[in-house]
């Protein structure tokens, strides 16, 4: 072995608490105790916990029942040899340090040891201050070797912790978040703070204010019963070798069950926004972390970041229920929010292993709110955008519906002109000739003359009708409402139609139940709609049929349906009956259906044309009085 004088002050000068845990010991090995105990007594006057063992088998049992850093081991044992034992110690205990001592200066038994697991070796005679540094030595490249191992977990844990944060990021750019993908990214996260590959808190739990910011609610949590649950599980996902996505599929599947202690006490959460002194509302509107712990009696801490100085906060308390509620005093708060406003609250607790909650656990807790955070804020920006896009095409859609009654209106408008100048120019001359027509026809005896003069009146009367038509129509009368009954005016409806009934062989049924409904209407304009509907039926049924009037009486209205066995309307015209002008008769205004339509609508009511296999069905819903006869 051969050191510099600077290596050797360096390591002499190392403190033994530095090197050594305060449980752990040295134990030296050798069956000559006048080797053996000098050498415990110089080690400990170097502040180092030692114990001696003569044999193998003492140290064995030292092993078993002490936490043993360090062995001086000697070569030559009376029951194991040292050599011998070596490997055994090398396997059973892998971060036990061992140091062989042996009466022999051979290269070949030195190498044999350090390949078999020995740390460094050691020929007696050997000073003890020499053999001070070798332990020295050996202890620090022990914790060092420690120390590569924290840090190469703690670099494992960022990496997971990094990959999350990122794949969570891919996902929110490339998918809009809907209440489903939300769900999804905030579950994931709560893995990933509970992950044995991440922050390791042993629970985390979710509170969002409600959509009108007037509730604290519990949304979603995760987290094991009990610690030998959490072990089994994370142990698990860890064998399978699963991708991230993966074992956050997976662990929500033995997580999230209905009847977890988390997801009972997750959904008792709800608390005022109001109530500003409670500390969960404090942490989301001040958006400030906020540590409790049991060692200061349950009173929270503000956390401040490096380098980040904040007034004092007022006093907070925690309250009982809460505590009561986690079945834990020792948790951390971290707020989520965004610039416009604040979301809510990530409670996370080591509930089952009780291991403190480090400040660096709480800024990686952080990062995780902060990606929390943007996923809420994406998913509400997304939702405030489809509520706007829905708005906006309910308003193109009221401004199509719009601009279809201004064509309408304009329609109706120029057609209302011609009309108006139509009847003013025609009514007189027809009406003087149908006159003339009429004094000739009683004067003269001619039967020829008779029948050309009873076709003059025949037509002058049927263009008086179609003037008469286009004049109501028009015209559009105010409506003059009256309470009244519905039955008399179908009744004297069909009086009115008895003629052509009776003459074509039509037979009319009636299904009009008691009590008669009461209505708010204009009974001459309503007579005048059922007058042209009838008269309909009756023109389609020229060889007879059935005229059937029902009513159907409900809640909120009556239902009057005509139905006749005429001869129909084919498919490709039952769309443009109610237009102007419209008809399929070889004399006609084509006025009729649409006036009806105006009367229905002015009543409040629905006006529907529908074809049957023989025939052709009216209904036409009208509105109930408020106040009807029992």
């Amino acid at each position: 072995m051969v050191a510099s004088m600077a290596q050797y002050r360096e390591h002499v000068s190392l403190a033994a608490d530095v090197l050594l845990d305060a449980n752990e010991i040295i134990v030296v090995v050798d069956d000559d105790p006048a080797i053996r105990e000098p050498l415990a007594s110089y080690l400990r006057e170097q502040n180092f916990a030692v114990d001696v063992a003569a044999n193998a088998n003492e140290l064995l049992q030292k092993l078993e029942n002490m936490s043993v850093a360090l062995v001086l081991l000697d070569i030559g044992l009376p029951d194991i040899e040292g050599h011998v034992l070596l490997p055994r110690l090398a396997n059973d205990h892998p971060d036990l340090s061992i140091i062989m001592l042996t009466g022999m200066a051979n290269l070949q038994i030195a190498m044999d040891c350090i390949r078999k697991g020995a740390d460094d070796f050691l020929s007696k005679p050997v000073k003890f201050n020499e053999i001070l540094f070798v332990v020295k030595k050996t202890l620090e490249k022990r914790r060092l070797i420690f120390e590569n191992r924290k840090y190469q977990a703690e670099l494992e844990e960022a990496h997971f912790r990094i990959q999350l944060l990122h794949q969570l990021s891919v996902k929110m750019n490339t998918v809009y978040l809907s209440t489903l993908e939300l769900d999804e990214i905030l579950q994931a996260i709560l893995v990933g703070i509970t992950a044995n590959e991440g922050l390791r808190f042993n629970r985390a739990f979710l509170a969002m204010f409600n959509d009108d910011d007037s509730i604290l609610e519990g949304r979603h949590a995760i987290g094991p019963d009990c610690r030998e649950s959490a072990a089994e599980v994370w142990s698990e996902l860890q064998d399978k070798d699963y991708q991230l996505l993966e074992i956050i599929d997976d662990a929500r599947k033995h997580f999230n069950c209905e009847d977890r202690a988390v997801n009972q006490i997750v959904k008792k959460m709800r608390v005022p926004a109001a109530d500003v002194d409670n500390i969960l509302i404090k942490a989301a509107k001040e958006r400030r972390s906020i540590k409790v712990s049991s060692k200061n009696g349950s009173v929270p801490v503000p956390y401040e970041r490096r380098g980040e100085r904040r007034d004092p906060p007022p006093t907070m308390s925690v309250p009982h229920d809460l505590i009561e509620l986690l079945g834990e005093d020792s948790f951390v708060l971290v707020p989520l929010f965004s610039p416009r406003r604040a979301f809510g609250v990530i409670i996370a607790d080591n509930f089952v292993t009780q291991r403190p909650i480090p400040d660096d656990s709480i800024r990686a807790l952080e990062l995780f709110a902060n990606q929390a955070s943007l996923a809420i804020e994406q998913s509400h920006l997304y939702m405030d955008m489809q509520k706007q896009i829905l708005e906006l095409e309910a308003l193109n859609q009221e401004i199509d519906q719009n601009k279809d009654l201004l064509v309408k209106a304009e329609r109706y408008s120029a057609l209302g002109q011609m009309a108006a100048q139509m009847v003013h120019v025609l009514r007189n001359p027809i009406t003087s000739i149908g006159g003339v027509s009429r004094i000739l026809a009683k004067k003269i005896d001619d039967p020829e003359y008779e029948k050309y003069l009873s076709v003059m009146v025949k037509e002058t009367d049927r263009m008086e009708a179609t003037l008469q038509d286009l004049f109501d129509f028009v015209t559009q009368a105010d409506f003059h409402k009256e309470l009244a009954p519905l039955y008399p005016v179908i009744r004297k409806t069909l009086l009115l139609m008895q003629s052509p009934i009776t003459r074509q062989g039509i037979e009319t049924v009636l299904d009009l139940p008691e009590p008669d409904p009461l209505l708010e209407m204009d009974v001459r304009q309503l007579r005048q709609m059922f007058l042209h509907l009838v008269k309909n039926s009756v023109e389609a049924m020229t060889e007879g049929g059935t005229l059937t009037i029902a009513v159907v009486k409900t809640d909120c209205g009556v239902t009057v349906t005509l139905s006749d066995t005429g001869i129909g309307i084919s498919n490709g015209n039952l769309a443009a009956t109610k237009d102007p002008f419209f008809t399929t008769k070889t004399y006609g205004t084509g006025m009729g259906l649409t006036m009806v339509e105006r009367i229905v609508k002015g009543h409040g009511g629905s006006f529907v044309l529908q074809r049957l296999a023989a025939g052709i069905e009216v209904q036409i819903f009208l509105p109930l009085h408020d106040h009807q006869p029992g």
